[in-house]
């Protein structure tokens, strides 16, 4: 059995952990909260964004254009498919960053080139040490994500999908359900898909209501659209920062509750403890007393 010391030592390492554990709960909390309103503060806007495509293809179902250009001609093992990958900075977070890595490997399995777009240290780290090419000038952290940022990351993307150079774009993203559950998923951001705005359906007998695209409905689209993709990787640059941190949350609480649960432990063992060597102290007077009457 340990001696009473080192039970007194561990007793107070545990302790000082847990104040750490607990203090990065309370940080994680409070940074949990931001993100949350950040993301519906802004969600109104690109909704509404998202409804003016939908109304334009309701009106034009026949047009065609460059952000719906499936490119079905490139063979498959020639297509060039880029993964904005959004994993964290620091650890610490259970298996959030883990979820996100292996879903990356499984769209890198499939044919293609493959180009990765990584933000986030740990993510970088991960890939380069596997060999993965990356876009080294395409360093950015997760933590506070703000409009700007995902502007500079839809402006390389959507230029480099433009001039032929990316085929695919997907991002790579954990998408937070509630305040307990979290999921890692893969969303395409380009080429766009007809069907996914076509979930604004009107009856039939209400009235449709005429629109006027001015210059044209191609130029409309120019614009909208890259204001658009800017919109949904703003939401997952949110969505994976409120993700990660509400994972951070989980791992510190269960941390802190494992931490209780050993200091309570090591106190009965210190209490054991104490408790024997009391007993044999008083064991040892005894016997020093009898052999002094003897």
């Amino acid at each position: 059995m340990p001696n009473i010391r080192e039970i007194q030592s561990r007793i107070n390492s545990v302790k000082d952990t847990m104040k750490i554990t607990n203090a990065m709960y309370m940080i994680s909390s409070s940074k949990l909260t931001q993100a949350k309103k950040k993301l519906q503060d802004t969600e109104p806007y690109f909704y509404a964004l998202q409804g003016e495509i939908s109304r334009i293809l309701r009106h034009l179902p026949e047009l065609e254009h460059k952000y719906f250009d499936r490119r079905e001609k490139v063979p498959k093992d020639q297509r060039k498919i880029a993964s904005i990958v959004v994993t964290a900075d620091k650890g610490l977070a259970g298996a959030y960053n883990h979820n996100i890595e292996k879903l990356e490997e499984e769209i890198l399995a499939k044919p293609g080139i493959h180009k990765l777009f990584v933000v986030g240290e740990l993510g970088r780290h991960y890939f380069a040490k596997r060999g993965q090419e990356i876009d080294t000038h395409f360093k950015y952290t997760v933590q506070k994500p703000t409009m700007h940022r995902a502007r500079d990351i839809s402006g390389v993307l959507i230029e480099q999908f433009e001039q032929g150079e990316l085929d695919e774009i997907y991002i790579v993203y954990t998408r937070m359900e509630n305040s307990v559950q979290s999921e890692a998923e893969v969303m395409r951001l380009l080429p766009l898909e007809r069907s996914s705005f076509n979930e604004m359906k009107m009856p039939l007998n209400v009235h449709r209501e005429s629109i006027e695209l001015y210059p044209s409905a191609e130029a409309v689209l120019d614009s909208i659209v890259p204001n658009y993709v800017t919109g949904m990787i703003y939401g997952c640059l949110v969505q994976a920062y409120a993700s990660e941190h509400n994972a951070r949350m989980m791992a510190m609480k269960s941390a802190t509750d494992s931490a209780k649960d050993l200091i309570h432990d090591l106190s009965i063992a210190y209490n054991r403890a104490r408790q024997a060597a009391i007993t044999q102290e008083i064991t040892e007077v005894c016997a020093g007393a009898r052999a002094q009457q003897k």
